[in-house]
């Protein structure tokens, strides 16, 4: 008896999970009076390696947006995954954030803030000090500030302070990365280096999210997104 050829099953490989999704986003504010609903399911999508911007007019609810995605604010409704896990159960390093509120540490020079989430990250235990200088290093020439190491936040301007916590949030090489207008303070060639630094942590694989009402950061997006009557609509 002749046994004919039996072909192996084919199946399509599993599609990876977008680095950073967010489904029907619903944020409502209540006061003794009224209640207003800023985000109305809001939509969003960040695959790896993608710089998406979100704009809209002032009020239209872009800082609130960013609030959830990072979990610092919890939806009304809505979920948001990072890599198709429940963003409650992520480890804090996946997913870093550079706010309008920069929360830099004013007892700690800039090389200290930026290489303190180095130093507390678990993984690799231990990282050798000569890594995390390094790090330090690299990232603070990145963004045009080497030179204020060893100054305190006190001492810098706010478009410097700005820039030194740009570098914190990147330092530890965040998966995603959500920034709230990361040139607003900035001249020309400063907003070119944190523009290049942006499109470097793409290219190595994070997912980037900026809100902003900035074109030139618009210009470098892969994909525009506006925020409009509480939703998101690509542009």
């Amino acid at each position: 008896m002749t046994l004919g050829r039996t072909e192996p099953e084919v199946r399509p490989s599993p599609r990876r999970a977008p680095a950073l999704r967010a489904v029907g986003l619903r944020r409502r504010f209540r006061t003794a009076e009224s209640e207003v609903e800023i985000l109305k399911g809001a939509d969003l999508v960040a695959e790896a390696g993608e710089i998406v911007t979100v704009t809209g007019r002032s009020g239209s609810g872009k800082t609130t947006l960013l609030a959830l995605l990072s979990g610092f604010d919890t939806p009304d409704d809505g979920t948001v995954t990072f890599h198709g896990a429940p963003a409650g159960g992520i480890p804090w390093w996946v997913c870093a954030v550079l706010p309008q509120a920069l929360g830099l540490a004013e007892e700690l020079t800039c090389a200290e803030n930026v290489a303190l989430p180095l130093r507390l990250r678990p993984q690799p235990l231990p990282q050798p000090v000569d890594d995390i200088d390094e790090t330090v290093a690299d990232v603070l020439t990145a963004v045009g500030v080497a030179e204020l190491a060893d100054r305190y936040p006190a001492e810098l301007s706010f478009g410097q302070q700005q820039r030194v916590a740009l570098a914190r949030a990147v330092a530890p090489r965040p998966s995603v990365l959500l920034v709230d207008e990361p040139t607003a303070h900035l001249d020309a060639a400063s907003t070119d280096a944190v523009l290049a630094l942006l499109r470097r942590v793409a290219d190595e694989g994070a997912a980037v999210v900026a809100v902003t009402h900035d074109p030139a950061v618009r210009d470098v997006a892969d994909r525009r997104l506006t925020l409009d009557g509480g939703v998101l609509v690509a542009d």
